[in-house]
């Protein structure tokens, strides 16, 4: 069950937004074999004075952060990253060093699902 966060600048149109997503999903799909249905994502639009980034990226700059259950190895991470960024880049032309993601794994224990504790 990943959590998808997205935050990037506003300005992008819905189509490129969904995109944006879809990429997200898909990479999660190919690269750790979720479900199709698993998909709870979000975007998190900030005004260009609300978000700060190196001057040498470009607007299509975004951060994304995945938190996913405990488990996955170096290797499936890795290809998660490296599908990821490549399905943005290919789809939307997205420059790969303009995508940076962070995989976050809190313990079971910290997942709360339909009112229960998963761990």
């Amino acid at each position: 069950m990943p959590l998808v966060k997205v935050e990037m600048l506003k300005g992008k149109d819905p189509e490129y937004k969904k995109t944006v997503l879809d990429c997200i999903h898909q990479g999660l799909i190919d690269s750790i074999g979720i479900e199709d249905w698993d998909r709870f994502q979000r975007i998190t639009e900030y005004d260009r004075e609300d978000m700060e980034f190196p001057s040498f990226k470009t607007d299509s700059f975004m951060i994304i952060g995945i938190k996913l259950f405990p488990g996955r190895t170096k290797e499936q991470k890795a290809a998660l990253i490296e599908t990821v960024t490549g399905n943005l880049n290919k789809s939307l032309g997205i420059a790969t060093s303009d995508v940076f993601i962070v995989i976050d794994e809190p313990p079971l224990e910290n997942w709360g699902i339909g009112g229960k504790q998963k761990g």
